[in-house]
């Protein structure tokens, strides 16, 4: 039997997010019924309420969770009810040509909920990411459901569902930092910083952040950056260089995705060195780069998504080192509030007075 429970929607492009009752299924074959407790407020949600994702309204936000697990379909055998789970949004088939060959992260056939959320009377909603967790309890596919050390907090544990996941796995996985490299993170939001965090984790000697706000920079600073660059004041590509012996860095990760960060990160690594993109550029967007540097620099230009990682694999090692005090997730929080302060939590966001506003229920 279907529920009713509060959520929080966008109705049309650019419109202040509402909360609203929402209905939920039951959960079917392949899917399960989690009561959220806590999800991070993503750039991607205000991208939703835009319409600069699609225009399927009206759309459920919220997407970056964990919580209970209620109630599972008949067919789920790995999932079972009272189980704590961080939600994502890569829910692995285990049949397409990147499962077979053995790298799931790439699967071609990711996968969301069958049935859809509806709000009262009976208009369909589009979850967001297929997920829509701003709200008591959301369907998703089972496989979206990852099962973690229920010691954590679900505040600090649902950040892996999406952005601190995307800048972790840019540096830990995509760019496969190690142990005394140099790395350069270009854009000290949470993805920037998670990456950064990601880099001094794995190693790194030299961690440089760059960001046109100072704040922003002391914020990097908390989560190992060794130097900070402000680029409305220095060149990147010499400040880089100055700050590694002339060479530029064996890593750049670029967390902002725009043709002008883009070119620092080609220009501020080292010969043979790594650029990863992680910031998702808008669709207009376009480069042009000499095609003799792209072969005469040498190395890698590769994007990240998601951060290249496996739930099943990825989550419950981070949260394990992040209760060992070794992965500091709570410095992401820099808020917690309720459902309905999504569109005030927005709002900070655009100012960038707040790494991560979490909604907790």
């Amino acid at each position: 039997m279907a529920q009713d429970v509060r959520g929080v929607i966008a109705r049309s492009k650019g419109a202040p997010v509402e909360v609203t009752t929402i209905r939920v299924p039951e959960p079917g074959p392949g899917e399960a019924l989690v009561r959220v407790q806590a999800c991070g407020v993503c750039h991607t949600d205000l991208h939703y309420r835009e319409g600069g994702i699609n225009d399927d309204f009206p759309f459920l936000l919220g997407h970056e969770a964990a919580g209970v697990v209620e109630s599972v379909g008949p067919d789920v055998r790995d999932l079972a009810a009272d189980d704590f789970v961080v939600l994502n949004w890569r829910a692995v088939c285990g049949r397409c040509r990147a499962c077979s060959r053995g790298e799931p992260w790439y699967c071609f056939s990711t996968h969301n909920a069958t049935q859809r959320m509806t709000l009262t009377d009976g208009t369909p909603l589009a979850a967001a990411l297929g997920i829509g967790a701003f709200a008591e309890k959301t369907l998703v596919a089972a496989g979206q459901c990852t099962k973690v050390d229920p010691s954590v907090k679900p505040e600090v544990a649902g950040l892996l569902g999406c952005g601190v996941m995307a800048g972790l796995g840019a540096a830990l996985n995509t760019a496969a930092v190690r142990r005394g490299e140099t790395v350069t993170v270009i854009g000290c939001g949470g993805v920037g910083d998670a990456a950064i965090l990601g880099a001094a984790v794995a190693g790194a000697r030299t961690v440089i952040a760059v960001d046109v706000d100072d704040r922003k920079l002391e914020w990097a600073k908390q989560f190992g950056a060794t130097h900070t660059l402000n680029s409305r004041a220095t060149d990147v590509v010499e400040g880089v260089r100055g700050l590694t012996g002339g060479f530029g860095s064996d890593v750049v990760i670029d967390a902002v995705g725009h043709p002008e960060t883009y070119r620092q990160a080609f220009y501020s690594r080292d010969l043979a060195g790594r650029v990863v993109l992680v910031g998702v550029p808008r669709p207009d967007v376009t480069i042009e780069l000499p095609l003799l540097d792209v072969f005469g620099r040498g190395g890698s230009l590769k994007s990240s998504w998601y951060g290249d990682c496996l739930p099943s694999r990825d989550f419950p090692m981070l949260v394990d080192l992040h209760l060992q005090g070794r992965l500091p997730l709570e410095k992401f929080v820099t808020e917690t509030i309720g459902i309905d302060q999504v569109e005030q939590a927005f709002e900070k966001m655009h100012a960038g007075e707040v790494l991560r506003s979490v909604v907790v229920l």
